[in-house]
Parts: structure tokens; C-alpha cells; sequence
């Protein structure tokens, strides 16, 4: 017994304390933070002027070392990795391509705690278009650490504030969301899976869950992206937007009450909180399940 104990011992040691030991970094170069976990780029926060919205791009996976998210294509211009926008606000659009027709715009993205188990961002932002009054002021907080070495967790909260009567029209296309590469696709060959263990577009499409994971085998070995949504948000579990290409969103303004919108009033103030986990190995190896009853208790 004592040589299996001293066996086991190490190893727990050192994945209990790779988060304390390992260094999470940011800098800021331009309108972007880029983000270090070790010595492996994991991602940039882009906030640049010309930019529709704020976004993360790339988040690249602990295992391969590149990005488990893709940044647009032809078909679909307007996926820009992980990021937060909303279509059919008050009669403007702040996601789909088209800054005439709305921009989310950062008022300066600081980084708080920049290095250390984890880094810290803050970001104000303002979304306007031309003729029009701002409808939303959005503030976020932004952190990231490394809790093992076979993943990086990137926290996303953020508190939505209504500078004036807001109407949203069911839409598609509503708050978080991540474009998933296409080597991690179900159409590629990758799995889909929510915390009911529903599989694919058409078996999550519009099911209300607290998580969904995507993942795939590359020559490296598998990974993925998981969301994650708190408890304590409004609208959760909120139904999800999938599509087996590679996109998933927890989407509530697509299935409004009175399925046709999403009425908030003016001051009104809507905080919402998601955690992203980009993992190596599969769903279960990467124990999401567990990461989520976690996240619950936080």
C-alpha cells in the first residue's frame, strides 16, 4: 500500500497545483489584449474601432497549440470566433456585418490583473448606430486561468443596461456565441453534446440546457470548447441556437414568451455570466459535468 500511496501522491500534487504554478499573462498591443498561459499564446481580446463588436480571437486549444474557433468565412461573415452582439435591437443590428446598421464600440478595455494564476479584464461598451439613440451600455468582466493543463477557462460576465425602452424582435442571432473550426464540426466528423447528453443540431437545436460541448480528434489528440451558462442568468436555461457546421449559442430572444419579442424597459439591467472551458479530451475525460456543478456553487 505505502508504494501505491507514494505513486498516486506526485501526481495529484501536481494537478492540484498547476494553476497556482503556472503564470496566466496579458498585454495590451493596440486595440488588443492578448492573453499568455505559460508559454502558449491561448487568445486576443479585439476591440478594434473598425470592428463590428468586440471579440475573441484565436482561442487556441491546450493540446494542438491552435484555435478551436474559426473567424469567419464567405458563407457566414459575420461569426467572428467567441463574441457578444444581438440582431433586431430597436430596429438596428449589432451582429451581423454593416457598422451603418449598429456597432457594439469599447469605451477602453483595461486589464485589471495582468499577471499571476489568472488575469483580469474590464470593458465598457456602448452600442450605437447613426440616427438613433444608444439603446444598451453593456459592462464586462473578463477572467482567465488555466485550472489544469489540459484546460483554459475564460469567464464572461457582463451587465446589459437599457438606455432607453429596448424592443427586441425574435431573432437568431442574440448574446454569446462561438464559431467552432471546422475540424471540431459534427459535419467533419466532431461530437455535439448538451448536459442531457442530446447529440447534434437536430437533437439540441431549441433544448433548453445548462451546457453544451463540442469536440473533435485532430492529429494532436482531441479537444474542444464547452459553454457553460450560470444559473443566476436571466432567461436560463436559455434554448440553444446549434448548427452541425460548428456554431452553438444559448439564444433566448429566438423563443420569446410571446414568440415574437423581448421587451426590457429603460434602466432596466440584465447580468449575464458564462464560462467558457477549452479542454483537451472528450466531454467526459475533460469533465465538463463536473466543471459545471462547480460553476453553479460560484
Amino acid at each position: 500500500m505505502k508504494k501505491i500511496f507514494l505513486k498516486i501522491i506526485p501526481l495529484f500534487f501536481f494537478y492540484s497545483t498547476f494553476a497556482q504554478d503556472v503564470v496566466v499573462s496579458a498585454v495590451r498591443i493596440g486595440d488588443r489584449i492578448d492573453v499568455t498561459i505559460g508559454k502558449h499564446f491561448f487568445t486576443g481580446y479585439r476591440f478594434d474601432a473598425d470592428e463590428k463588436y468586440p471579440f475573441f480571437f484565436p482561442l487556441n486549444g491546450p493540446v494542438s497549440g491552435y484555435g478551436v474557433t474559426s473567424l469567419r468565412n464567405g458563407i457566414y461573415p459575420h461569426h467572428s470566433s467567441l463574441f457578444f452582439g444581438c440582431d433586431k435591437v430597436n430596429g438596428g443590428n449589432y451582429w451581423q456585418e454593416g457598422l451603418d446598421r449598429g456597432r457594439i464600440v469599447s469605451l477602453g478595455a483595461r486589464i485589471v490583473e495582468g499577471k499571476g494564476s489568472r488575469v483580469v479584464i474590464e470593458d465598457e461598451c456602448i452600442w450605437k448606430r447613426p440616427d438613433a439613440e444608444a439603446p444598451i451600455i453593456d459592462r464586462r468582466r473578463i477572467v482567465i486561468s488555466a485550472p489544469s493543463k489540459d484546460l483554459y477557462q475564460l469567464d464572461f460576465d457582463v451587465e446589459m443596461e437599457m438606455l432607453i425602452d429596448v424592443t427586441i424582435l425574435k431573432t437568431n442571432h442574440s448574446l454569446f456565441s462561438a464559431r467552432i473550426d471546422p475540424d471540431l464540426s459534427v459535419q467533419l466528423g466532431g461530437v455535439m453534446v448538451n448536459a442531457e447528453g442530446q447529440q447534434g443540431e437536430k437533437e439540441t437545436f431549441g433544448a433548453a440546457s445548462p451546457w453544451i460541448d463540442c469536440y473533435g480528434t485532430r492529429k494532436t489528440g482531441t479537444e474542444g470548447l464547452a459553454i457553460l451558462q450560470h444559473p443566476s442568468n436571466k432567461w436560463f436555461p436559455s434554448p440553444w441556437f446549434t448548427r452541425d457546421y460548428g456554431f452553438i449559442s444559448p439564444t433566448p430572444m429566438y423563443w420569446p414568451k410571446d414568440d415574437k419579442a423581448t421587451v426590457l424597459k429603460k434602466g432596466e439591467k440584465i447580468k449575464l455570466r458564462y464560462r467558457v472551458l477549452v479542454h483537451g479530451g472528450d466531454t467526459g475525460k475533460a469533465g465538463i459535468a463536473q466543471r459545471y456543478e462547480q460553476y453553479k456553487k460560484e
